[in-house]
């Protein structure tokens, strides 16, 4: 998911509470939850770093010890302010343990909202490369950035007038947010069926179906569809129904040679290692690479590359 919803959910969860726990709760929090994070500045690689995002600092390795620096350099502060009596007064004492579980907390949000996407997420790295995909919230989604910034303004105010029940209003949206991230996997789940069974009855029994929702339509699904030689989409409405295109096109992916010419290319190297859903497209003496879940026009420049076939002239199709 994007930073701002990372950043609310964790400032929802110590809304709903658990700033009351510790000293630094708050900012422990929201630091954590985008903790994972700290890759993006792999993005100076280009296309490469898609086979570099999403990965180590996903993994139980940096989940385990990313809370910990984080952890003591939130402690560090604490005793930087107090050593230059610039701590403030109504700064509740630091509570060791209860510090270090809100770093856990807020970093374990942040995986757990990534893998809801169908960008990916290598959450085993770096014992397995396999990515995950949950394929039920579109990656910025404006309907859970409006629930959790209300419930946080509510709490907030609700706060600051002295209410009883300044809580409330955060776990009201809490509940709310994992109650649309389970209709949407429901909805997701119902689409992947309806096109695998539409293929099925084609002849294409082993089609890997990956439904995906567009923006703000939550309750839409576009589906991708591909065999080892084809490749279509499909559409889903729940209590409307379904259309499968059933033609598709060709991948592009069975040439064998394409094996031996990314070995010299690192970025195709590093898109086919992202891409789960690769197609080749001839363009001369080039191939470009996409990714079926990325060819929206506002979206495709930044998943597709393009490379020089060494030897197209010399074996043609």
């Amino acid at each position: 998911m994007d930073n701002l919803t990372h950043s609310l959910v964790g400032a929802v969860l110590g809304q709903m509470g658990l700033k009351k726990k510790t000293g630094l709760a708050m900012p422990t929090l929201i630091i954590a939850a985008n903790l994972p994070d700290i890759d993006a500045t792999c993005a100076v690689y280009g296309i490469e770093s898609l086979s570099m995002r999403r990965g180590i600092t996903h993994g139980p390795i940096a989940l385990l010890v990313l809370p910990i620096l984080l952890w003591g350099l939130m402690l560090a502060f604490d005793h930087w302010q107090s050593q230059r009596g610039k701590r403030p007064a109504e700064r509740l004492p630091v509570h060791k343990g209860w510090l270090l579980a809100l770093a856990y907390v807020g970093c374990l949000s942040h995986p757990a909202l990534d893998w809801l996407n169908n960008y990916g997420i290598r959450l085993l790295e770096p014992f397995s490369h396999r990515w995950f995909y949950g394929d039920s919230i579109f990656i910025i989604d404006l309907w859970i950035w409006i629930a959790l910034a209300v419930s946080l303004w509510l709490s907030l105010r609700g706060e600051r007038r002295g209410a009883a029940n300044w809580r409330r209003p955060a776990w009201i949206g809490f509940t709310a947010v994992c109650a649309y991230i389970f209709v949407n996997g429901l909805i997701t789940g119902a689409a992947e069926r309806m096109a695998s069974r539409a293929l099925a009855a084609s002849g294409q029994k082993d089609a890997l179906v990956v439904a995906s929702p567009p923006p703000l339509a939550f309750w839409k699904r576009e589906i991708f569809w591909r065999t080892p030689d084809r490749y279509g989409t499909a559409s889903f409405v729940p209590g409307v129904g379904g259309h499968v295109d059933l033609t598709g096109a060709p991948t592009g992916m069975g040439d064998p040679r394409i094996a031996t010419w990314v070995k010299a290319d690192p970025a195709a190297r590093a898109f086919l290692f992202w891409s789960r859903m690769p197609v080749a497209q001839r363009q001369g003496d080039t191939i470009l690479f996409r990714d079926q879940r990325f060819m929206h026009p506002l979206a495709q420049d930044r998943f597709q590359v393009r490379f020089t076939a060494p030897d197209i002239a010399s074996h043609p199709e």
